[in-house]
């Protein structure tokens, strides 16, 4: 579908040659000489482009500019002036018009302006819709837990958050959930406003990196036809995202790095740079530390992007937040799916609970919403799980003083509030941590991730444990 202009001058003669130049570039024209008519047609079509004169009969052009923003605010607005109306011209930018130009421009300089007004227009409309995805799919409440280390997450997240500028590192496992945790400091903070701009730098050649980080100038190189601005232009007044930072090669590791001294950069054959307002969140599931022994990675970026540092703990390090993800993920997909599912069978909470979970959050998500697509009913049973969930379980036998399964035995049919849910599976690995520590209370402390030993002795008083 071709672009609608609509261009609003009382010239006798510029108008109609300017809308034969761009009908045979495949735009559709209209003319009008007055204000009034031209915010009518604005009013009753869709128009993606308005070039404005200055100085009209009867509403001035400033006047026509400040009733469009009023009523389309992303309607790109080019004004024409004349020389002697710089002044005006550069009042009209202030009032939010995209360009301006001088009368007497050469028709294809016409063309380029309207093309980068029209180009990006609708770079910012993807960018909000994609924005509102994404918002729409991430759901911050995942970030759950009631372990120590969960909670000095959310106590970190909150900090980094209130501090807009300092870089972030966030390492983990595959699948803990880094750019949820990455999502949240972005909307906690004051850029929550501005884009939040994501890079998986293991999914980008690394040739092809280069140009999607800082863009590039027409003819940089042979397919290059067309200004390009990279993701960190793009994530200006924002935040930048790069996930499996240490799969970077060497090279780019370096131009980063200046980026982040300097808060500026190049274009990929540009001359002109480019100043930033961005704050870089990183990620990776490598080990860093041994990368840089290695002599992969360089130490100057990693202590530049680790002014704040984030360890999320993989799900078997955190069993009792295991049932919290699955019962969130029943909510979630019985709106995305359509479904009713109320509750997970005790068998199935046995099962979820013994399975390891190499892959972590995501992997758990996967098998929720697949068993949910198995399921008839209103409950998820076994049967729904894959099997190497069951036959992971199956295989494994459990601890003597283990007393979750026989509890689980004698409740088969009762369907159980959240807070008994979580209540018995805190009782469950505490007195799972206490048997493999032998009872030493400071070791079975360090094995469920706390800090210290007396939150271990309030819990064991809070559950009766001996």
């Amino acid at each position: 579908m071709s672009m609608f202009i609509l261009i609003i001058d009382d010239e006798p003669h510029l108008p109609h040659q300017i809308a034969r130049y761009l009908g045979r570039h495949g735009y559709e024209v209209e003319t009008v000489a007055e204000g009034e008519a031209g915010l009518r047609i604005i009013q009753q079509c869709s128009v993606d482009l308005v070039l404005l004169d200055l100085r009209l009969p009867g509403l001035s052009g400033l006047e026509v500019l400040k009733r469009i923003r009023a009523s389309e605010p992303e309607l790109p607005v080019i004004m024409l002036t004349a020389y002697g109306d710089v002044r005006s011209a550069v009042e009209a930018m202030k009032l939010g018009a995209s360009d301006y130009l001088l009368k007497g421009f050469d028709l294809e300089e016409l063309l380029l302006v309207v093309q980068r007004a029209l180009e990006t227009s609708a770079m910012y409309r993807e960018l909000r819709q994609l924005r509102r995805e994404r918002s729409d799919n991430y759901h911050f409440n995942y970030i759950v837990g009631h372990s120590e280390r969960m909670r000095q997450v959310f106590e970190m997240v909150a900090r980094v958050a209130r501090s807009d500028t300092a870089s972030v590192l966030i390492t983990g496992e595959s699948g803990t959930g880094k750019e949820v945790v990455a999502h949240a400091i972005h909307e906690q903070s004051p850029r929550a406003s501005g884009p939040f701009q994501p890079l998986n730098c293991a999914a980008i050649a690394h040739n092809l990196l280069e140009s999607e980080l800082f863009g590039y100038e027409p003819y940089a190189f042979t397919d290059a036809r067309k200004q390009k601005r990279g993701l960190l232009e793009l994530a200006d007044g924002g935040t930048l995202f790069l996930d499996e930072i240490g799969e970077m090669p060497l090279d780019m590791q370096a131009k980063l790095l200046r980026v982040l001294e300097t808060r500026s950069f190049f274009r990929l054959g540009g001359s002109k740079e480019v100043r930033i307002n961005v704050r870089v969140i990183a990620a990776t599931n490598r080990d860093l530390q041994k990368a840089m022994a290695e002599g992969t990675f360089r130490r100057d970026l990693f202590y530049r992007l680790a002014v704040m540092q984030i360890n999320l703990p993989p799900l078997r390090e955190r069993p009792g937040d295991i049932l919290l993800f699955a019962s969130r993920f029943v909510e979630d997909f019985n709106k995305s799916l359509g479904r009713n599912v109320r509750r997970i069978s005790p068998e199935a909470q046995r099962l979820l609970l013994a399975y390891s979970w190499p892959g972590n959050v995501r992997e758990l998500k996967n098998v929720i919403e697949r068993a949910m697509i198995l399921s008839n009913g209103d409950e998820i049973q076994p049967a729904h799980l894959p099997q190497e969930i069951v036959g992971y379980s199956e295989s494994r036998q459990l601890d003597a003083c283990d007393p979750w399964e026989e509890w689980l035995a004698g409740h088969p049919e009762q369907p159980l509030p959240l807070e008994r849910i979580v209540e018995r599976v805190e009782q469950y690995f505490i007195r799972q941590a206490l048997c493999e520590a032998g009872h030493n209370r400071t070791r079975a402390a360090e094995l469920l991730g706390m800090s210290k030993v007396d939150q271990l002795r309030y819990l064991m008083r809070k559950h009766g444990i001996e």
